[in-house]
């Protein structure tokens, strides 16, 4: 029995048991939806950009079943079984647990384009990593959607939909101005690829993983929160850098553009847009280089990633940045390595020839130490499907 199966079976039966305990029944179905890794294309998304990302199989699983009258009760196995409940029609209230304005949120959202959604229990259990910049909120986001969405039968929403929906309820409940990239390799992902996605179009392009490469990540240890972080800052230094180029996102302009129109835009604004032009760039590059398994010049494209992230938008920090530097130092050209997420902690992504991941992996957790001195976590992640019904 592999790894992956014996980490699921755990959450299937957590998930079944908070469920028990909560409600005094059995669910009348289980759903899953994965944590993801991006690969390279950071704050690309919200600017209408390229990613390429993969879904991980580490994963939130919703128990759901029939409940009385038209009420929502939630359950969180992860939170000791702390416990919400609510009426949908009175309208989205936020809450001090954040964990609960999900769920309201993901409701909220559904309900604002005509699905009625009442009349619900739900249990939630998962395992990715939560503050790694591993997509913990959009995992569970697409998982509560798919589950409400199955339950009550709206049989018109695809996976494109649930991505949609997630994003909504993170964007305009949450309060986290994040884009589409999350929630949409978490509902549509394919098993052994990473997606190209054109964060505009929504159109994706699955370019498949070698076998021998292992994808690697770190956790460095600092925890970090999207909502109280700058990366709402981030996006709106964006917004100012794309309305002095007289173009609808960033997208729009190429590199030859960015200098020749640069104008009076001051330093820290030109160099938040000269990160996002070339990231997009990098990721196109990255997907052709990783298809022909071209490992020198995803290596190279990495790296540049990193140090664009590091000076440019300047969301590294110095921990972060010696993790880099030191696997980066050991893989030379036979892998990559960068910082992925959103920034100011989370993980470090690595990819990494699977000949040479114990090495890789002793090197890391004989001389990185996490912040509060504590074991270093290292996560091997198997490229994994989207949202299902289990």
């Amino acid at each position: 029995m592999s790894t992956t199966v014996t980490r699921r079976e755990i959450l299937i039966e957590r998930a079944k048991t908070s469920f028990r305990n909560a409600f005094g029944g059995e669910p009348d179905l289980l759903v899953a939806a994965p944590g993801r890794v991006n690969l390279i294309g950071e704050h690309t998304d919200y600017n209408d950009g390229f990613v390429l990302p993969c879904a991980i199989d580490y994963e939130t699983i919703v128990a759901v079943g029939t409940g009385e009258g038209t009420g929502v009760r939630v359950v969180a196995g992860d939170y000791d079984d702390a416990s919400d409940s609510f009426d949908p029609s009175a309208g989205f209230v936020h809450q001090k647990a954040e964990w609960t304005n999900h769920v309201r949120g993901v409701v909220a959202s559904m309900m604002s384009r005509g699905w009625h959604v009442g009349g619900v229990h739900l249990a939630i259990v998962g395992d990715v990593p939560r503050g790694a910049g591993l997509s913990s909120s959009a995992s569970m986001d697409v998982a509560l959607t798919k589950a409400l969405a199955e339950h009550h039968a709206c049989h018109q929403i695809d996976a494109t939909d649930y991505a949609l929906i997630a994003r909504q309820s993170e964007n305009d409940f949450v309060g986290c101005a994040c884009g589409i990239m999350d929630q949409l390799v978490s509902a549509r992902g394919q098993s052994g690829t990473a997606m190209l996605l054109d964060c505009r179009s929504l159109e994706t392009r699955f370019v498949a993983i070698p076998d021998d490469l292992a994808v690697m990540v770190i956790h460095s240890g600092i925890e970090r929160g999207l909502v109280d972080s700058a990366y709402n800052e981030r996006r709106n230094q964006c917004k100012l850098a794309a309305t002095h180029y007289g173009v609808p996102a960033l997208r729009d302009i190429d590199s030859n553009q960015l200098v020749r129109d640069r104008g009076d835009l001051d330093d820290m604004t030109y160099r938040r847009a000269r990160h996002v032009v070339t990231e997009n760039a990098r990721t196109l590059a990255a997907a052709g280089a990783l298809a022909t398994n071209d490992m020198a010049t995803l290596s190279v494209l990495m790296k540049q990633s990193h140090r664009s992230m590091r000076d440019d938008f300047e969301i590294t920090l110095p921990p972060i940045d010696g993790l880099v530097e030191m696997i980066g130092n050991y893989l030379g050209l036979e892998g990559g390595v960068r910082m992925t997420g959103g920034g100011f902690g989370g993980c470090v992504v690595a990819l990494v020839p699977a000949e040479i991941l114990e090495q890789v992996t002793a090197l890391v957790e004989s001389s990185y130490q996490t912040p509060d001195g504590g074991k270093v976590r290292i996560i091997i992640c198997n490229p994994s499907s989207g949202a299902s019904v289990l």
